[in-house]
Protein backbone atom coordinates (compact mmCIF):
# COMPACT_ATOMS: atom_id res chain seq x y z
CA UNK A 1 0.00 0.00 0.00
CA UNK A 2 1.51 3.92 -0.73
CA UNK A 3 1.51 6.02 1.70
CA UNK A 4 -0.33 9.21 1.03
CA UNK A 5 1.59 11.04 3.17
CA UNK A 6 4.08 13.69 1.00
CA UNK A 7 7.21 13.50 0.39
CA UNK A 8 7.66 17.32 1.73
CA UNK A 9 5.93 16.57 5.32
CA UNK A 10 8.29 13.28 5.86
CA UNK A 11 10.89 15.92 5.58
CA UNK A 12 9.30 18.04 7.40
CA UNK A 13 8.59 16.01 10.58
CA UNK A 14 12.21 14.31 10.04
CA UNK A 15 13.94 17.93 10.82
CA UNK A 16 11.19 18.32 13.38
CA UNK A 17 12.15 15.45 15.32
CA UNK A 18 16.60 16.29 14.59
CA UNK A 19 16.01 20.08 15.82
CA UNK A 20 13.93 19.04 19.07
CA UNK A 21 16.53 15.93 19.77
CA UNK A 22 19.22 19.10 19.25
CA UNK A 23 17.00 21.32 21.33
CA UNK A 24 16.97 18.93 23.70
CA UNK A 25 20.66 18.44 24.22
CA UNK A 26 21.24 21.97 24.17
CA UNK A 27 18.63 22.62 27.22
CA UNK A 28 19.64 20.01 29.25
CA UNK A 29 23.18 22.22 29.41
CA UNK A 30 21.39 25.25 30.13
CA UNK A 31 18.45 24.61 32.30
CA UNK A 32 18.52 24.87 36.37
CA UNK A 33 19.71 21.22 38.21
CA UNK A 34 20.05 20.46 40.98
CA UNK A 35 24.24 19.24 40.20
CA UNK A 36 26.34 18.30 37.68
CA UNK A 37 25.50 15.11 36.21
CA UNK A 38 26.97 11.61 36.54
CA UNK A 39 29.25 12.05 33.16
CA UNK A 40 29.92 15.67 33.93
CA UNK A 41 31.61 14.72 37.50
CA UNK A 42 33.65 11.70 35.09
CA UNK A 43 34.32 14.39 32.73
CA UNK A 44 36.22 16.58 35.60
CA UNK A 45 38.48 13.75 36.81
CA UNK A 46 42.52 13.77 37.05
CA UNK A 47 41.71 11.10 34.33
CA UNK A 48 40.03 13.56 31.87
CA UNK A 49 42.73 16.20 32.82
CA UNK A 50 40.46 17.55 36.16
CA UNK A 51 41.55 18.11 39.79
CA UNK A 52 39.69 15.33 41.30
CA UNK A 53 40.13 11.63 41.34
CA UNK A 54 36.78 9.79 40.91
CA UNK A 55 37.26 6.01 42.31
CA UNK A 56 34.91 3.13 41.86
CA UNK A 57 34.12 1.90 45.42
CA UNK A 58 35.23 -1.91 45.97
CA UNK A 59 35.96 -4.28 48.59
CA UNK A 60 39.64 -2.90 48.34
CA UNK A 61 38.82 0.63 48.68
CA UNK A 62 36.28 0.29 51.22
CA UNK A 63 38.96 -1.71 53.60
CA UNK A 64 41.79 1.38 52.74
CA UNK A 65 39.06 4.12 53.55
CA UNK A 66 37.91 2.78 56.83
CA UNK A 67 41.50 3.28 58.42
CA UNK A 68 40.70 6.44 59.84
CA UNK A 69 42.25 7.75 63.54
CA UNK A 70 40.41 6.22 66.68
CA UNK A 71 39.95 7.95 69.57
CA UNK A 72 42.33 7.23 72.65
CA UNK A 73 44.69 8.23 75.18
CA UNK A 74 48.59 8.21 74.94
CA UNK A 75 51.20 6.18 76.82
CA UNK A 76 51.81 8.58 79.28
CA UNK A 77 48.09 8.91 80.30
CA UNK A 78 47.14 5.49 80.22
CA UNK A 79 50.43 4.15 82.49
CA UNK A 80 50.27 6.76 85.30
CA UNK A 81 48.90 4.45 87.82
CA UNK A 82 46.37 4.71 90.34
CA UNK A 83 47.30 7.87 92.69
CA UNK A 84 46.98 7.53 96.62
CA UNK A 85 44.40 9.64 97.26
CA UNK A 86 45.17 9.44 101.56
CA UNK A 87 48.51 11.77 100.59
CA UNK A 88 47.89 15.28 102.24
CA UNK A 89 48.58 18.11 99.85
CA UNK A 90 49.23 22.30 100.14
CA UNK A 91 45.47 23.45 100.37
CA UNK A 92 43.91 20.42 102.65
CA UNK A 93 42.30 21.24 105.52
CA UNK A 94 42.78 19.09 108.78
CA UNK A 95 41.71 18.01 111.74
CA UNK A 96 43.64 17.10 115.07
CA UNK A 97 42.23 15.30 118.03
CA UNK A 98 44.73 15.49 120.46
CA UNK A 99 44.84 13.18 124.21
CA UNK A 100 47.16 14.16 126.73
CA UNK A 101 47.93 11.34 129.71
CA UNK A 102 47.36 14.58 132.15
CA UNK A 103 44.22 16.11 133.43
CA UNK A 104 45.20 19.52 132.94
CA UNK A 105 47.29 19.15 130.07
CA UNK A 106 49.14 22.00 127.57
CA UNK A 107 46.47 22.44 124.68
CA UNK A 108 43.77 20.68 126.53
CA UNK A 109 40.95 22.99 128.61
CA UNK A 110 40.87 22.57 132.64
CA UNK A 111 39.45 19.43 133.29
CA UNK A 112 39.79 18.03 129.94
CA UNK A 113 41.92 15.86 128.67
CA UNK A 114 42.25 16.40 124.51
CA UNK A 115 42.38 18.94 122.36
CA UNK A 116 40.92 19.56 119.21
CA UNK A 117 42.58 21.43 116.34
CA UNK A 118 40.09 21.98 113.34
CA UNK A 119 40.41 23.82 110.15
CA UNK A 120 44.12 23.38 110.00
CA UNK A 121 44.92 24.45 106.26
CA UNK A 122 48.16 22.98 104.83
CA UNK A 123 49.93 25.82 103.40
CA UNK A 124 51.50 26.52 99.72
CA UNK A 125 54.87 25.22 101.29
CA UNK A 126 52.60 22.29 102.57
CA UNK A 127 53.11 23.10 106.16
CA UNK A 128 51.09 23.34 109.20
CA UNK A 129 51.56 24.39 113.14
CA UNK A 130 50.73 23.25 115.82
CA UNK A 131 51.16 24.76 119.16
CA UNK A 132 54.09 23.08 121.74
CA UNK A 133 55.12 20.98 118.36
CA UNK A 134 55.81 23.71 116.28
CA UNK A 135 55.86 23.56 112.10
CA UNK A 136 55.91 20.24 111.02
CA UNK A 137 55.41 19.19 107.30
CA UNK A 138 52.38 17.78 106.35
CA UNK A 139 52.08 17.55 102.72
CA UNK A 140 53.46 14.42 100.96
CA UNK A 141 53.02 11.89 104.25
CA UNK A 142 49.46 9.98 105.11
CA UNK A 143 47.25 10.63 107.99
CA UNK A 144 48.96 7.86 109.59
CA UNK A 145 52.37 9.09 109.15
CA UNK A 146 51.94 13.04 109.99
CA UNK A 147 50.28 11.68 113.14
CA UNK A 148 53.52 9.53 113.99
CA UNK A 149 55.48 13.32 113.68
CA UNK A 150 52.71 15.40 115.58
CA UNK A 151 53.38 12.46 118.57
CA UNK A 152 56.88 12.42 118.34
CA UNK A 153 57.16 16.28 118.45
CA UNK A 154 54.60 16.90 121.43
CA UNK A 155 56.09 13.73 123.43
CA UNK A 156 59.17 15.84 124.72
CA UNK A 157 55.94 18.53 125.87
CA UNK A 158 53.49 16.06 127.56
CA UNK A 159 53.33 12.59 128.55
CA UNK A 160 52.22 9.82 126.34
CA UNK A 161 50.31 11.81 123.63
CA UNK A 162 47.66 10.39 121.49
CA UNK A 163 47.05 12.05 117.70
CA UNK A 164 43.79 11.50 115.57
CA UNK A 165 44.36 13.25 112.21
CA UNK A 166 41.66 13.39 109.80
CA UNK A 167 41.51 15.06 106.42
CA UNK A 168 39.43 16.83 104.14
CA UNK A 169 40.99 16.93 100.34
CA UNK A 170 41.01 21.11 99.73
CA UNK A 171 42.28 23.23 97.19
CA UNK A 172 45.04 21.65 96.73
CA UNK A 173 44.53 18.31 94.84
CA UNK A 174 41.01 19.15 92.35
CA UNK A 175 40.30 18.64 88.76
CA UNK A 176 38.18 20.83 86.53
CA UNK A 177 35.22 19.51 84.51
CA UNK A 178 33.57 21.56 82.29
CA UNK A 179 31.36 21.08 78.88
CA UNK A 180 28.14 19.03 78.87
CA UNK A 181 28.00 17.65 82.65
CA UNK A 182 25.22 18.37 84.36
CA UNK A 183 27.41 19.96 87.02
CA UNK A 184 30.60 21.50 86.18
CA UNK A 185 33.04 22.58 88.87
CA UNK A 186 36.40 22.27 90.25
CA UNK A 187 35.80 18.64 92.24
CA UNK A 188 38.43 17.53 94.94
CA UNK A 189 40.05 13.56 94.34
CA UNK A 190 39.06 11.48 96.77
CA UNK A 191 38.98 7.59 96.76
CA UNK A 192 35.50 7.59 95.23
CA UNK A 193 36.72 9.89 92.43
CA UNK A 194 39.99 9.02 92.05
CA UNK A 195 39.44 7.66 88.30
CA UNK A 196 37.89 9.43 85.19
CA UNK A 197 34.41 7.00 85.32
CA UNK A 198 34.28 8.09 89.05
CA UNK A 199 34.87 12.19 88.36
CA UNK A 200 32.17 11.93 85.57
CA UNK A 201 29.78 10.42 87.87
CA UNK A 202 30.23 12.92 90.19
CA UNK A 203 29.98 15.63 88.24
CA UNK A 204 26.44 14.35 87.15
CA UNK A 205 27.12 12.65 83.72
CA UNK A 206 26.48 13.70 80.68
CA UNK A 207 23.84 15.67 79.09
CA UNK A 208 24.19 14.58 75.76
CA UNK A 209 23.75 11.46 74.08
CA UNK A 210 26.18 9.03 75.75
CA UNK A 211 26.79 7.08 72.66
CA UNK A 212 28.37 10.54 70.52
CA UNK A 213 30.27 12.25 73.64
CA UNK A 214 33.16 13.14 73.71
CA UNK A 215 35.60 13.10 76.62
CA UNK A 216 38.96 14.78 76.68
CA UNK A 217 41.62 15.21 79.26
CA UNK A 218 44.30 17.60 79.60
CA UNK A 219 47.41 17.13 81.90
CA UNK A 220 50.63 19.05 81.33
CA UNK A 221 51.61 18.88 77.89
CA UNK A 222 49.49 15.80 77.48
CA UNK A 223 46.04 15.32 75.67
CA UNK A 224 43.76 12.73 74.52
CA UNK A 225 40.34 11.99 74.03
CA UNK A 226 37.72 9.15 74.25
CA UNK A 227 34.25 7.93 73.98
CA UNK A 228 32.29 8.79 77.24
CA UNK A 229 30.73 5.44 77.06
CA UNK A 230 34.15 3.79 76.36
CA UNK A 231 35.36 5.43 79.63
CA UNK A 232 32.68 3.12 81.73
CA UNK A 233 32.89 -0.13 79.06
CA UNK A 234 36.51 -0.42 79.32
CA UNK A 235 38.68 -0.39 82.43
CA UNK A 236 41.93 0.23 80.20
CA UNK A 237 40.80 3.89 79.60
CA UNK A 238 39.51 4.31 83.06
CA UNK A 239 42.21 6.12 83.48
CA UNK A 240 43.72 7.97 87.39
CA UNK A 241 43.23 11.23 87.71
CA UNK A 242 46.03 13.68 89.00
CA UNK A 243 45.83 17.36 90.11
CA UNK A 244 44.91 19.94 87.90
CA UNK A 245 43.98 17.89 85.55
CA UNK A 246 41.01 19.42 83.03
CA UNK A 247 38.40 17.71 81.99
CA UNK A 248 36.25 18.58 79.05
CA UNK A 249 32.94 16.94 77.86
CA UNK A 250 31.48 17.97 74.28
CA UNK A 251 29.05 16.46 72.48
CA UNK A 252 30.40 14.92 68.52
CA UNK A 253 30.72 17.75 66.21
CA UNK A 254 31.27 15.64 62.79
CA UNK A 255 29.23 16.64 60.38
CA UNK A 256 28.43 15.79 56.47
CA UNK A 257 26.98 17.36 53.87
CA UNK A 258 24.21 15.97 51.34
CA UNK A 259 22.68 17.12 48.29
CA UNK A 260 21.15 16.22 44.99
CA UNK A 261 18.49 13.48 44.59
CA UNK A 262 17.80 12.97 47.84
CA UNK A 263 14.89 13.43 50.01
CA UNK A 264 15.97 16.69 51.80
CA UNK A 265 19.27 18.42 51.03
CA UNK A 266 21.04 19.48 54.47
CA UNK A 267 23.78 19.42 56.77
CA UNK A 268 23.71 16.58 58.74
CA UNK A 269 24.75 16.03 62.11
CA UNK A 270 26.38 12.59 62.93
CA UNK A 271 24.24 10.19 65.35
CA UNK A 272 26.28 7.61 65.90
CA UNK A 273 30.04 6.80 66.20
CA UNK A 274 30.29 5.18 62.99
CA UNK A 275 28.19 5.91 59.97
CA UNK A 276 27.94 4.32 56.45
CA UNK A 277 26.81 5.19 53.00
CA UNK A 278 23.97 3.63 53.44
CA UNK A 279 22.95 5.26 56.83
CA UNK A 280 24.02 8.85 55.70
CA UNK A 281 20.81 8.26 52.95
CA UNK A 282 18.64 6.77 54.82
CA UNK A 283 19.46 9.81 57.89
CA UNK A 284 18.14 12.13 54.84
CA UNK A 285 14.94 10.15 53.44
CA UNK A 286 16.97 8.25 50.72
CA UNK A 287 16.61 8.47 47.33
CA UNK A 288 13.98 10.47 45.97
CA UNK A 289 11.89 8.15 43.94
CA UNK A 290 11.46 10.57 41.29
CA UNK A 291 14.34 12.00 40.56
CA UNK A 292 17.52 9.65 41.74
CA UNK A 293 20.28 7.95 39.89
CA UNK A 294 21.14 4.87 41.70
CA UNK A 295 23.95 4.15 39.47
CA UNK A 296 25.42 8.00 40.31
CA UNK A 297 25.86 8.16 44.19
CA UNK A 298 28.86 10.24 45.26
CA UNK A 299 31.00 10.94 48.25
CA UNK A 300 33.31 14.22 47.91
CA UNK A 301 36.41 14.48 50.27
CA UNK A 302 39.58 15.98 50.96
CA UNK A 303 41.49 12.65 51.29
CA UNK A 304 44.99 12.95 53.59
CA UNK A 305 48.08 11.76 51.41
CA UNK A 306 48.60 8.18 53.43
CA UNK A 307 45.37 7.31 52.11
CA UNK A 308 45.32 8.67 48.53
CA UNK A 309 48.26 6.81 47.57
CA UNK A 310 46.60 3.41 49.82
CA UNK A 311 43.24 3.94 47.67
CA UNK A 312 44.98 4.61 44.41
CA UNK A 313 48.12 2.13 45.22
CA UNK A 314 50.56 4.84 44.47
CA UNK A 315 53.17 6.15 46.40
CA UNK A 316 54.16 9.85 44.33
CA UNK A 317 51.64 11.78 45.60
CA UNK A 318 51.95 14.65 48.07
CA UNK A 319 49.70 16.10 49.88
CA UNK A 320 45.82 16.21 50.50
CA UNK A 321 44.23 14.93 47.25
CA UNK A 322 40.14 15.72 46.29
CA UNK A 323 38.83 12.12 46.17
CA UNK A 324 35.18 11.71 44.51
CA UNK A 325 34.18 8.27 45.51
CA UNK A 326 31.53 6.40 43.46
CA UNK A 327 28.66 3.88 44.48
CA UNK A 328 26.85 2.24 42.24
CA UNK A 329 23.37 0.56 44.33
CA UNK A 330 21.97 -1.22 41.17
CA UNK A 331 25.29 -3.12 40.88
CA UNK A 332 25.60 -6.74 42.37
CA UNK A 333 27.41 -5.88 45.36
CA UNK A 334 26.59 -1.76 45.38
CA UNK A 335 24.20 -2.56 48.74
CA UNK A 336 27.06 -4.22 50.68
CA UNK A 337 29.87 -1.83 49.29
CA UNK A 338 27.24 1.37 50.56
CA UNK A 339 26.51 -0.38 53.94
CA UNK A 340 30.61 -0.54 54.46
CA UNK A 341 31.47 2.61 52.91
CA UNK A 342 33.00 5.13 55.81
CA UNK A 343 31.28 8.24 56.10
CA UNK A 344 33.71 10.96 57.31
CA UNK A 345 33.32 14.22 59.22
CA UNK A 346 33.32 16.87 56.25
CA UNK A 347 31.93 14.59 53.59
CA UNK A 348 29.92 15.56 50.68
CA UNK A 349 27.17 12.91 49.74
CA UNK A 350 25.59 14.00 46.27
CA UNK A 351 23.05 11.70 44.11
CA UNK A 352 23.08 12.63 41.05
CA UNK A 353 19.58 13.10 38.68
CA UNK A 354 18.76 10.05 36.21
CA UNK A 355 19.31 11.19 33.02
CA UNK A 356 15.61 10.25 32.50
CA UNK A 357 14.87 13.33 34.73
CA UNK A 358 17.13 15.87 32.65
CA UNK A 359 15.40 14.37 29.45
CA UNK A 360 11.51 15.34 30.61
CA UNK A 361 12.72 18.10 31.94
CA UNK A 362 14.13 19.74 28.51
CA UNK A 363 11.07 18.21 26.91
CA UNK A 364 8.56 20.04 28.98
CA UNK A 365 10.49 22.65 28.25
CA UNK A 366 10.48 22.62 25.02
CA UNK A 367 6.97 21.81 24.17
CA UNK A 368 5.96 24.43 26.98
CA UNK A 369 7.48 27.33 24.44
CA UNK A 370 6.48 25.62 21.82
CA UNK A 371 2.11 25.74 23.03
CA UNK A 372 3.20 29.31 23.66
CA UNK A 373 4.56 29.77 20.30
CA UNK A 374 1.42 28.45 18.64
CA UNK A 375 -0.74 30.50 20.82
CA UNK A 376 0.82 33.63 20.01
CA UNK A 377 0.64 32.53 16.24
CA UNK A 378 -3.28 31.66 16.31
CA UNK A 379 -3.59 35.31 17.91
CA UNK A 380 -2.06 37.09 15.35
CA UNK A 381 -3.77 34.44 12.90
CA UNK A 382 -6.88 35.40 14.39
CA UNK A 383 -7.64 31.92 15.14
Amino acid sequence: MTSRVPRFARIAALCTCVVSITACDVLTRVLPSAGPTRNQIFAGSVQNEGDAFVVEVNQRVTAATSLVPTLGFPPALLNAGVSNTDLIRPGDTLTLTIFENVTDGLLAGEGANAAQLTTLQVDTSGFIFIPYAGRIRAAGNTPDQLRELITRNLDEQTPDPQVIVSREAGDGATVVISGDVNGQGIFPIERPTRTLSGMLSAAGGTTNDAEITRVTLVRGGQTGTVWYEDIFRDPSVDISLRADDRIIVEGDTRRFTALGATGAQTVVDFDSQVISAIDAIASVGGLNPSLADPTGVFVLRNEPEELANLVLARNDLIGAQRMIYVLDLTAPTGMFEARDFVIRDGDTVYVTSAPITQFNTAISALTGTLTSVTGVTDAVNGN
